[in-house]
């Protein structure tokens, strides 16, 4: 009896195997994804869709992220089972978390979460629930001239003090020598989202925090950050042009690929920009982690990265997660890393022969050592501690306030956001 019942168990998990490969079970799942990426995560998919019949409708977002941003939450607020997954941005979690599928329920030994970068998981960790898993990561990253390092017997620089020194001499000398257009240093000085992730990398090197803590406190006024904001306020003018307060990202690569810079804080998107054929700078150019504020102190970068997230209303959860943890495990992750260049998040593909040769940016203690921007934890308040951050530390690099009176007040503006709660 116990035979037969078995044999009727095999027969009807069989069946159902031929019927969803037929089709006449499969599911079709909608996700929206970045326009950029899309191609690349088609291809990805596919293997999923091969192997369980299933099927992935890709819906392209807004390019811009806060017009997608925008998208996502007018979605989610009404409740739509129309998509099942989503393309996050790293800081989305605690503004969106609330309607996304917590994936410890669904990986209950963790075998999954757990092969990716711990502190990248916590960027996506919204009061104790894991609301969604990184896919791709950037984190801030310093580029250097390795020919003019050379050409001066400079070492690389492991301190910000180092830096300062290092960009300061060559550009000195390359300037008596005729080069009258090269600086030592440029990044992101333009008051928005991008100097918030510099200014929190001089913060954090520093030990100076990470302007709210874990805990939900305004930590940002001490004296370990005035000393970081006060160091970069006196790169401009100096070894920085006063241009850089209006530079974004691509300003800053312009200046640093024409080869009129000796350093740069950027992303890695900007590697394989400044070693295509065209480049001034084409090999010549070397990658290290931001520096230390000094000894002591360690070196990180800000975080950064996109993820993917079920929502919780979708109708197939179930399929759609298998989904999720397909695109980010680690077949997922190789071939999306191979084909665009990105950095995966899972350690052990650091050491992949094959991202490796594709993508030479992935360097794992960058990673390892990276600072989220603390989005979880400040909730839908964010983009206003943002906002006050960088505009504070806009007014100390343009001198129109000292980093004392500016972080004075900016710890003042941030308590009465924080009353009533984050949430």
């Amino acid at each position: 009896m116990r035979r037969a019942f078995s044999l009727r168990v095999a027969l009807v998990a069989a069946i159902m195997v031929v019927a969803v490969s037929a089709g006449a079970m499969a599911v079709e799942l909608t996700m929206f994804f970045n326009p950029v990426e899309a191609p690349i995560i088609r291809q990805v998919v596919a293997d999923w869709e091969a192997n369980t019949g299933h099927k992935v409708n890709i819906l392209t977002s807004p390019q811009s992220s806060s017009d997608a941003l925008a998208l996502f939450q007018q979605q989610l607020a009404a409740g739509t089972s129309d998509v099942d997954l989503y393309f996050i941005d790293s800081v989305w979690p605690g503004l969106i978390g609330d309607h996304l599928l917590d994936l410890k329920e669904y990986d209950p030994d963790n075998a999954r979460i757990g092969d990716h970068i711990p502190s990248v998981v916590g960027a996506y960790t919204v009061r104790d629930r894991v609301v969604g898993l990184p896919l791709m990561l950037d984190a801030g990253m310093i580029y250097y001239r390795t020919d003019l390092l050379e050409k001066y017997n400079k070492p690389v620089p492991e301190t910000w003090q180092e830096l300062t020194d290092t960009a300061a001499f060559i550009q000195d000398a390359e300037r008596q020598a005729g080069n009258a257009n090269i600086w030592g240093f440029v990044f992101q000085g333009r008051a928005y989202e991008g100097l918030t992730c510099v200014a929190l990398e001089w913060l954090a090197s520093h030990g100076g925090g990470t302007i709210v803590d874990a805990d939900g406190k305004v930590t940002v006024n001490n004296p370990n950050a005035v000393q970081a904001l006060r160091e970069a306020a006196s790169w401009v003018g100096t070894i920085t042009p006063e241009g850089t307060l209006n530079y974004a990202e691509e300003e800053a690569r312009g200046v640093f690929q024409s080869g009129n810079a000796v350093f740069m804080r950027n992303w890695p998107y900007a590697w394989a920009l400044a070693q295509q054929e065209a480049s001034p700078v084409q090999g010549k150019i070397g990658i290290l982690p931001v520096p230390k504020g000094g000894d002591g102190e360690k070196s990180t970068g800000a975080l950064g990265g996109w993820g993917m997230a079920v929502s919780r209303y979708s109708k197939n959860i179930d399929i759609a997660t298998d989904l999720l943890f397909y695109i980010t495990g680690r077949e997922g992750q190789k071939k999306f890393s191979i084909l665009g260049t990105y950095t995966p998040s899972i350690v052990e593909l650091f050491d992949d022969p094959d991202i490796k040769q594709a993508n030479p940016v992935a360097i794992l203690d960058v990673f390892m050592n990276a600072v989220p921007r603390p989005s979880a934890v400040t909730g839908s308040k964010y983009n206003r501690v943002s906002s006050e951050f960088y505009n504070a530390v806009h007014q100390v690099l343009s001198k129109s306030a000292t980093p004392e009176d500016a972080l004075k007040t900016l710890d003042a503006n941030l308590r009465r956001v924080a009353r009533g709660g984050w949430k």
